[in-house]
């Protein structure tokens, strides 16, 4: 070789034969195993680099192949160790082979990465501008433009971390950007903001543990690809959703470089009794389709790893909008994607994952199966069969739309509570009944198979879409920074500007929209399911009408904290925090049973019973008045020992003037627990608890687009 040896290798033997078992490069203190799936390679190469990654350094083709698994076993080589690979095979894509050795490869199982891609037409199995475009070849060496997998040491002293195994039907899910919730906090070192250590700051975890959060939920955190488009147009893939690695933290958000900084956090919000779940994307990778570049999965084995279509195998199955699809059906695929899901609970020790399209994970070679291969494998798997797991139930292919559909042990992301919500509070009309159906955890979708109301995991806002403020702020979307000319994002928000398009100083819109938004906190919050809050909602963070900030890693996307200074901020913050402390302390707000009018309890009250403004009780006929927009829910909650019941109303008004609702019977000793209408300013005009309210001659009034919750404790009937 033209360059040194480092010392390290000096005394390299010959590689031994190793071990199939486990994949990816496994170091025990004497050497390093390495292990790494392909059905159809021919010969298989182990790279190792300099500590620089520049230079390669030695090249050992693995021995032994055993039930599709090469491996090998180094004595000697330690943690730290940068290596690649090099796939040798048929390069013929009409059969959906694109084996190139020229071109390095990131182990699928690498827990830990050092540099990055760095775009280049040599990242391309094929020659990237010829005309015969993929069926051409490629000779250039890639290793100088690809990032190295690094040998690691897993060890961290876990000593005293519990998880804090929250149930479900006390969760509230906090979702988050990362970078986005931590770049613009001024009292952390520029250094840190935007990584794990920024996460695990006192301040970042006392504003959670303020508003009663119990489980942040992270925009993806495995390393990702930066997409070559996006970088040509200076933008940046800000959200995440476009995997390069399953098993390695993405670098920006280490500051120091080491993963344990990631599993400090968790350690530090576990202590805080906040769980810790994760959004992963094991849908499709960052490879694009057929025309895409050759990093991993495609240069191991495409055949395998991606469904492709079956009468023209060059080309990928898109069911992703994303160029391509993970096979599920194969056994290795599914085996590393549980293998990666074990790793980040056993080694990370988190506590959940939200499954990006999770609809893709459940398809068969005809379609969607809730009995699919997949959801078997996790369902009967006795570590990850614990944890909590959350699905996007649809995907862009055929029938992709599977709200409810999931297997029971499936939470899901409800977005008909999204659209139902923010129609009602619009004051669209004939949305009664749909919000109705929301507010009791949709049964009508998932009342089935023994589920229970919290798989329905509700949102009003999430990072796809609007803000909350941007949502009662904005009629159109305006995405025009992503460059491509406002077509990218949902055309349909649900959305009302009440008045004036973004920001006003009309006095009258903005007290109208905060008291909207405070509606739709209440509404969430109350609702029976699983409550999820946006990052920022709950002190009025704003994309300016942006709806798809996907590639807006700047203050577009950034939390401004100065916002939660504000008097608005500190009186949403404060209202939100009401908002969750009343669902966790009041047991008829967060029933995990689905509740039905017919079950009748104590004295033989429904445990459910919705009225019309009259207090009367709500006929079929009311129920098809379209213009309806008031609404009463009771819920009660029996105490038979004591002979006593518990007892919520909720009361709403969609109209925009105020109503008067009278209470229904029987009479109970009602107080107001929280009123939409109110301000930051409590009775007498100080700051601080507020002064205990109750209705007038059995009757309430509810403010114009607003909502009131009242309850009754151990009454005796």
């Amino acid at each position: 070789m033209a360059i040194g040896i480092p010392h390290f290798l000096t005394s390299l033997p010959r590689m031994e034969a190793g071990s199939a078992y486990p994949l990816g490069a496994s170091y025990d203190g004497y050497g390093t195993n390495f292990a790494v799936f392909s059905a159809h390679a021919t010969k298989m190469e182990l790279c190792l680099f300099d500590p620089s990654g520049r230079h390669e350094v030695a090249r050992f083709a693995l021995p032994e192949c055993t039930n599709e698994i090469w491996h090998g076993y180094l004595p000697g080589l330690h943690a730290g160790a940068l290596y690649g690979y090099r796939a040798y095979g048929p390069y013929q894509p009409e059969q959906g082979h694109r084996f190139n050795p020229n071109k390095l490869l990131l182990d699928p199982y690498a827990r830990q990465l050092q540099g990055q891609v760095r775009w280049s037409d040599m990242l391309y199995g094929y020659r990237y501008h010829s005309p015969r475009a993929d069926l051409s070849f490629d000779h250039r060496d890639s290793a100088g433009v690809m990032p190295k997998g690094v040998v690691t040491d897993n060890s961290f002293n876990w000593h005293g971390d519990t998880h804090p195994d929250i149930a479900w039907d006390k969760t509230v899910i906090y979702e988050t950007h990362l970078r986005g919730m931590t770049m613009r906090a001024e009292h952390i070192p520029m250094r840190r903001r935007g990584t794990f250590a920024a996460l695990a700051d006192p301040q970042i975890i006392a504003h959670l543990q303020r508003l009663g959060i119990t489980a942040v939920e992270l925009l993806p955190v495995h390393a990702f690809l930066q997409d070559r488009r996006l970088v040509n147009l200076g933008l940046t893939n800000y959200w995440g959703y476009n995997t390069l690695s399953f098993f390695a933290p993405e670098p920006r958000y280490l500051a120091e470089g080491s993963p344990n900084e990631m599993k400090q956090a968790v350690r530090q919000l576990h202590a805080a009794g906040i769980e810790v779940i994760l959004d992963v994307v094991y849908n499709h990778t960052c490879e694009e389709g057929e025309l895409g570049p050759t990093i991993s999965f495609r240069g191991f084995d495409n055949a395998s790893y991606y469904r492709l279509h079956p009468h023209n195998r060059r080309h990928h199955i898109n069911d992703t909008g994303c160029g391509n699809t993970i096979n599920m059906s194969h056994p290795r695929v599914i085996q590393m994607v549980m293998d990666s899901l074990r790793y980040w609970v056993q080694e990370f020790h988190v506590d959940g994952f939200r499954f990006d399209l999770g609809v893709t994970l459940g398809r068969e070679h005809y379609g969607f199966d809730p009995g699919a291969g997949f959801f078997d494998a996790l369902l009967q798997d006795p570590v990850l069969s614990r944890v909590k797991l959350i699905s996007e139930p649809w995907d862009i292919g055929p029938g992709g739309y599977h709200v409810g559909n999931h297997p029971p042990g499936f939470a899901e992301w409800n977005d008909r509570f999204r659209d139902d919500v923010r129609s009602f509070w619009r004051g669209d009309a004939g949305k009664r009944g749909a919000v109705a159906a929301r507010l009791l955890g949709s049964a009508d979708l998932f009342n089935h198979h023994r589920r229970r109301s919290w798989a329905s995991v509700n949102f009003v806002t999430a990072h796809d879409g609007f803000t909350l403020h941007d949502l009662v702020s904005y009629n159109r979307k305006d995405n025009t920074a992503n460059g491509e000319d406002n077509r990218d994002g949902s055309n349909e928000n649900h959305s009302r500007n009440w008045g004036e398009e973004g920001p006003t100083a009309d006095p009258l819109i903005r007290a109208t929209r905060e008291r909207v938004k405070r509606a739709m906190l209440m509404t969430l919050m109350l609702s029976n399911g699983t409550p999820m809050l946006l990052g920022g909602d709950e002190f009025g963070r704003t994309q300016q009408g942006n709806n798809n900030p996907y590639c807006q890693d700047n203050e577009l996307s950034w939390f401004d904290w100065s916002l939660a200074e504000t008097e608005q901020g500190r009186a949403l913050i404060d209202f939100t925090r009401r908002c969750i402390a009343a669902r966790l302390a009041t047991p008829t707000l967060r029933s995990t049973r689905f509740l039905a009018p017919a079950l009748k309890i104590l004295h033989g009250m429904p445990d459910i019973s919705w009225f019309d403004e009259t207090g009367s009780d709500m006929t079929q006929e009311r129920w098809d008045f379209s213009e309806g927009r008031l609404l009463a829910l009771r819920r009660i909650a029996a105490h038979p020992e004591a002979g006593a019941i518990s007892a919520s109303l909720l009361l709403l008004n969609a109209y925009s003037e105020d109503r008067s609702f009278v209470l229904p019977r029987p009479v109970m000793p009602w107080r107001v627990l929280l009123d939409a209408a109110e301000g930051h300013i409590h009775a007498g005009g100080q700051k601080g608890k507020q002064a205990e309210r109750r209705p007038d001659n059995n009757m309430i009034n509810v403010s114009a687009h607003s909502a009131v919750l009242l309850i009754a404790d151990n009454v005796n009937i």
